[in-house]
């Protein structure tokens, strides 16, 4: 390993020698396997947009997409969504390296991106995701930013970023320097943001409780109208810090670069499960648990802090050989840990015996990620047929999950990849093909327990109870049944565009992809409260195969544009996790009749795997009219997507079709939008889900450019769920407990000089 990095260093070094100062063309990561254009499978979201726009989250940034949507669990928390498909089959990407986090640990577990001094977001669905990253079935997301510059700046800038929302009396400030100092590229950026418990409208106020606690229905009665005068979604406050430094060398021979970044934030969690969790109001169930009262109280909740480090270095050196003209170059180091616990643990861990109601151990619960990757790619010498790709990766991550929830024992996973693409220009149409064989390795443990106490002897005498739970750890053994996997996926894909005349396009694009299952679905066995279940991982997983297809006809004409997408996705041995059935838990019940539990309360989960097919289509139609004194951009789009198993059953928690009605003026330096999204009630839904109420979400944004001389002053005002409608979130696994937030108001300000 460290032979490996010291070849890394040597590369750099001699870049860095090659003084040469030359200025070159900066290259933007797209869509297309190897050539600089663009096709129908990316979405960009401009810097400019995000800086104007009120988003707290990477899925927030990007909801509005075709075909793209976001899993929430809070404000802070926005997992990405493409096509039905999230988590480890959709790929984030931190200039085009995967981002190395604990998101895929759980659906409470923020996304390690930061929205500030970025250049674009792109969205990659479909077959050219292979480029970036193995088993992308869903898609790729990825945020590029000059932290590492390929050009040299031409005259220092700095910019100036102030805002402000009424949802969460929220506000955050940021900064970033740009420069060239002594043919050094110079970037700095600092971004703080606080923002409070968000309003949620009085109507999304509920109180499943009650069906529960008949008994209690006065408490209930007293604690509603309480809430009604309170109006918030309680443990949904945010905060963030983040920091990025990077210097750079560019030149005839390439460029030279490092960067350092660090990202800190803590959020509260609104829902954590039974016995942890806080509904949208407070913990109104509490009085009737054990523990009640010490759980009605404001100042104990569930929170999380994170704080991530990476540091980069990468390059590339320009050969102009007969057989590479140039090689890249990387390798990033990351550090990343996530720490969850209670407000008040200190002050109640004593009364408690580190027990909740549940058995849960009170305490933090640490996750952990730290990861080294690195890899080269040789941009191979152009032939008269087309432009070739040979790139070489390895990654090597360790994960842990340590502490009160520590529902999966430490893992590690090893990636080895070899890829090679191609790109051509044929004058019939136009060619973008892949190949990629990616070893995986996957090394963990289960945990069993082996119990030699009496249990009926244990619940004779439940008003000793906490000496029993004493009792019972001592006379508990364990065995670690360690596991290791290799898993060798080979993937393929192909894309053929054509101008069919001088405004209409086809694309038709096909791809075999094979995803290895995580650590999380192989190894997990433990209680997970932010899904409410006791999952149980299956180390006998195969690995996913995903055949996708898709066809995209674009046409633009005098100010009209439209284009229509159709996909399918057949997926071998799809991965989903499956709650026990009403008879499985009645049988349970039956085995533990003494009162037991050894899933602690929680519904038992396990991961499975069947087949499944994902089909849907993208529709988008527009037309923009030159009304002299501005353009006027009036647009019409509606996603829909179905996926079911092979049994007919649906796939759980699939986005619902949605109507997305835009429309944009701009004049000069001012830009009105304005949008409707109408979002279609899910009843298709997973064994064990409720279905979902449609929505309408109206949001509008105002903004206005002002020219002071050597500087320019950006300001944008902006109004999100101006109906104040209740919206809840079918992808969300606490869609009834954590509402989105309702109507918000804001300005932004960015001051450029």
């Amino acid at each position: 390993m460290k032979n490996k990095i010291q070849a890394f260093l040597v590369i750099g070094a001699l870049s860095v020698l090659n003084i040469t100062a030359q200025e070159t063309e900066e290259i933007v990561v797209t869509a297309s396997f190897v050539s600089s254009e663009t096709n129908g499978a990316l979405h960009v979201v401009d810097g400019d947009d995000i800086d104007t726009a009120a988003n707290l989250s990477l899925g927030e940034a990007i909801d509005d997409l075709l075909g793209v949507s976001s899993a929430d669990y809070g404000s802070a928390i926005g997992q990405p969504i493409i096509r039905g498909m999230s988590g480890t089959r959709v790929k984030v990407l931190d200039n085009g390296l995967v981002n190395r986090d604990v998101s895929a640990l759980g659906p409470d577990h923020p996304n390690d991106t930061d929205l500030n001094n970025i250049q674009q977001i792109e969205v990659i669905k479909g077959p050219a995701s292979l480029l970036y990253a193995n088993g992308g079935i869903g898609g790729v997301i990825n945020i590029v930013d000059n932290t590492i510059s390929k050009v040299d700046f031409d005259k220092p800038s700095f910019k100036l970023g102030l805002e402000s929302q009424s949802v969460n009396d929220g506000e955050s400030q940021n900064f970033s320097f740009t420069d060239n100092i002594g043919g050094l590229n110079i970037v700095f950026s600092h971004k703080n943001a606080e923002f409070g418990n968000f309003d949620i409208p009085s109507d999304a106020i509920m109180h499943e409780e009650e069906e529960h606690h008949d008994e209690e229905e006065e408490h209930h009665d007293e604690e509603e109208e309480h809430h009604d005068d309170a109006g918030f979604l309680a443990n949904s406050d945010y905060e963030l810090e983040s920091t990025s430094i990077g210097i750079s060398k560019t030149g005839d021979w390439g460029y030279f670069g490092i960067s350092a970044k660090s990202l800190e934030n803590m959020y509260g969690i609104p829902f954590h499960g039974d016995g942890h969790g806080h509904d949208e109001h407070g913990d109104e169930h509490g009085e009737e648990e054990e523990h009640g009262e010490e759980e009605e109280h404001e100042g104990e909740r569930i929170f999380a802090t994170t704080d991530s480090d990476k540091l980069d270095l990468r390059g590339s050196l320009n050969i102009d050989g007969s057989i590479f003209s140039s090689v890249d170059y990387f390798i990033r180091d990351t550090d990343y840990e996530l720490v969850e616990q209670h407000a008040e643990e200190e002050e109640h861990h004593d009364e408690d015996e580190e027990h909740d109601e549940h058995g849960h151990e009170e305490g933090p619960t640490t996750f952990t990620n730290e990861a080294t990757e690195f890899g080269y790619t040789f941009n191979l010498a152009d032939t008269s047929l087309f432009s070739q790709k040979l790139s070489f990766n390895f990654a090597e991550e360790e994960s842990s999950v340590i502490g009160s929830e520590s529902f999966m024992d430490p893992a590690t996973s090893e990636e080895t990849t070899v890829g090679y693409y191609i790109s051509g220009d044929y004058g019939l149409f136009k060619l973008d093909a892949g190949f990629r064989i990616d070893n995986v390795d996957r090394k963990g443990s289960i945990t069993t327990h082996e119990e030699h106490h009496d249990e009926e002897e244990h619940h004779d005498e439940e008003e000793e109870h906490h000496d029993e739970e004493e009792e019972h750890h001592d006379e508990e053994e364990t065995e670690h049944v360690h596991y290791n996997r290799d898993f060798d996926n080979r993937s393929f894909a192909i894309s053929l565009s054509r101008d069919l005349n001088e405004s209409l396009s086809l694309e038709i694009g096909t791809s075999v992809v094979e995803r290895a299952p995580s650590v999380t679905e192989l190894f997990m066995n433990g209680p997970h409260l932010a899904t409410q279940r006791f999952e149980v991982g299956n180390t006998n997983l195969d690995v996913e195969t995903a055949r996708n297809v898709e066809f995209t006809l674009r046409y633009a004409n005098e100010g009209v544009y439209a284009s229509f997408t159709a996909f399918q996705n057949d997926i071998d041995d799809y991965i989903y996790l499956q709650d026990e059935s009403e008879e499985e838990h009645a049988d349970h019940d039956e085995e533990h009749e003494e009162g037991h539990d050894d899933h602690e309360g929680l519904t038992l989960a396990n991961f499975l795997q069947e087949s499944a097919e994902f089909r849907g289509y993208e529709l988008e139609i527009g037309r923009v009219y030159d009304l002299g004194s501005g353009l006027l951009d009036i647009r019409y789009a509606r996603d829909e997507l179905t996926a079911s198993f092979d049994d007919g059953h649906d796939v759980p928690r699939i986005t619902p079709a949605r109507n997305l009605y835009s429309l944009s003026y701009s004049k000069g330096s001012m830009l009105f939008k304005l949008l409707l999204k109408d979002v279609d009630k899910q009843d298709e839904i997973g064994e064990g889900e409720t279905s979902t109420d449609g929505y309408q979400m109206l949001n509008a944004r105002l903004t206005k450019t002002f020219d002071l001389g050597n500087s320019n002053l950006s300001v944008s005002i902006f109004g999100n769920n101006l109906l104040d409608e209740v919206a809840r979130n079918h992808s969300s696994y606490v869609k009834s407990e954590v509402p989105l937030p309702g109507k918000n108001y804001g300005v932004k300000f960015n001051l450029n000089f």
